[in-house]
C-alpha cells in the first residue's frame, strides 16, 4: 500500500483547523469533521506552496494568542 500523501500526479486540498493548523488532504478523501478548506483541489505542489506561504507559525493559534497577553 503506497501512502497517498507522497503521490505527486494526485490532487490534494489544503485544510484547516480553528487552531490555523493546515493539512495537506487528498481531493478524493473527505474532509475531517473540524476542518474546513482552505485551498481548492489542485497538484501537490501548489498546495505544498500554499501551506508553506500561509502557515507561517506553526503553533496553535490558541497558543499564539495565549503568548501575546
Amino acid at each position: 500500500m503506497t501512502n497517498p500523501f507522497d503521490d505527486e500526479d494526485a490532487r490534494y486540498l489544503v485544510l484547516v483547523n480553528a487552531e490555523g493548523q493546515h493539512s495537506l488532504w487528498p481531493a478524493s478523501a473527505a474532509v475531517p469533521p473540524g476542518w474546513s478548506v482552505a485551498h481548492p483541489q489542485d497538484t501537490r505542489a501548489a498546495c505544498v506552496a500554499y501551506v508553506e506561504a500561509h502557515w507561517t507559525d506553526l503553533r496553535p493559534a490558541s497558543l499564539a494568542r495565549a503568548m501575546t497577553s
